[in-house]
């Protein structure tokens, strides 16, 4: 039948997930791929992006985006990356990259003497306030270059 799309092809069309529900988005700049990225995410996890992504845009007007290892990260224009995110089976992983720079600090430890993690789980109510002082510190601090 003409314009009927069988299942096969709707599932081809979407982003593997890869361990943990972490979505296989090519690297690439911009806010499309990191679009797609918050549409892959997994049941509720979709909706913490969602949150992150406008709450960053809100606080660092003209933030640069981009998909990097299967995560969404952003940065300022020629001063590199502040902050990604991931997903893991139970949670939602934020990584500042200079997070040690921060305060107060971002609760979770790093191996990476300079990052630090804050880790949403599925019914958090995220601290919006503190989640865009931090985001606004990062902005301003050097950028990882990658």
């Amino acid at each position: 039948m003409a314009g009927k799309t069988s299942k096969k092809s709707v599932k081809a069309t979407r982003p593997a997930l890869l361990s943990g529900g972490n979505p296989q988005i090519a690297k690439a700049d911009g806010d499309a791929p990191v679009q797609a990225y918050i549409a892959a995410m997994p049941g509720w996890k979709s909706d913490i992006g969602r949150r992150l992504d406008a709450l960053i845009v809100r606080t660092v007007p003209g933030v640069r985006k981009a998909v990097k290892w299967n995560s969404p990260f952003y940065g300022i224009e020629d001063q590199g990356w502040f902050l990604s995110y991931h997903c893991f089976t139970k949670y939602v992983k934020v990584a500042f990259l200079r997070g040690a720079s921060l305060r107060p600090l971002p609760p979770g430890e790093s191996k990476q003497k300079d990052v630090r993690y804050l880790d949403i789980h599925e019914g958090d109510q995220l601290d919006e306030v503190q989640f865009t002082a931090w985001v606004k510190q990062a902005s301003q601090l050097p950028g990882e270059r990658m």
